[in-house]
């Protein structure tokens, strides 16, 4: 484990989050770690998210923000909202994003990190939801297998074997990441598949293919009040199809 850690900034997208925001979890962690800094955005909450990340704010020691969109824009805005202030107004090293109810658990960033300082040509690390022994992956058993399938066709799509595309645990070399969220995403439901797009459409395939790392967690579990709508699953094929469409040329 690395004794000192990179600075890194992890937004953590925000959307009616008031009752489940861990702060705790959140406190301990930048009090043992105080190179990470967090940046919680506000997604156009209709509770007291706003004041509950505000709050929590004020209680971590170190630098953190807070951002209020004051729409709901979706996930993908508020993420990229964020990891552009991130860039703009830090020197981190590392940026990424993290879900609020840390379904992945804050002391799986310490792994990812090693993982980079491992394999110096790593520019992007994706939290990989596999079940093995060893590891403690909770999740509900059709989520699972709707998920493996879903994680089959977006690999056939990207021409990658990604073995899970929409894990909520992310982090990027920051002038890789200043690339990849300069623009909107064309996607709001499926904009973890398109950042993999954009990156082979960046750096190409070959590069691309050494430059993307699935970090195996050890730690995982299904948050309850999941705010994916269930026609979003049905929107699903359709945005992938577009997905593939917009980057085509660099796909194949």
């Amino acid at each position: 484990m690395l004794r000192d850690l990179p600075k890194t900034g992890i937004v953590v997208p925000c959307y009616n989050e008031a009752e489940r925001l861990p702060a705790q979890d959140y406190a301990r962690f930048a009090a043992r770690w105080p190179q990470v800094s967090f940046c919680f955005v506000d997604d156009g909450s209709a509770d007291d998210t706003e004041r509950v990340i505000r709050e929590t704010v004020g209680s971590l020691p170190g630098r953190h923000s807070v951002m209020a969109l004051g729409h709901n824009y979706g996930k993908a805005e508020a993420v990229r909202a964020g990891i552009r202030h991130l860039c703009g107004a830090t020197d981190c090293a590392f940026v990424g994003y993290w879900d609020a109810d840390l379904s992945t658990p804050l002391g799986e960033i310490p792994r990812f990190l090693e993982a980079a300082e491992l394999r110096p040509q790593v520019r992007l690390l994706c939290g990989s939801r596999i079940r093995r022994m060893g590891a403690t992956i909770e999740r509900h058993p059709w989520r699972h297998y709707l998920g493996r399938a879903f994680a089959t066709a977006a690999s056939l799509a990207l021409r990658l074997p990604i073995y899970d595309t929409q894990c909520g645990a992310k982090l990027f070399e920051a002038n890789l990441a200043r690339k990849i969220f300069a623009e909107p995403f064309i996607s709001r439901w499926l904009f973890d598949v398109e950042l993999i797009a954009r990156t082979v459409a960046l750096l190409g395939r070959s590069r691309a293919s050494a430059a993307i790392f699935e970090v195996p967690l050890e730690t995982w579990h299904e948050g309850s009040g999941s705010k994916v709508a269930p026609w979003a699953y049905l929107s699903a094929p359709r945005e992938l199809l577009c997905i593939y469409l917009r980057y085509r040329t660099a796909l194949e």
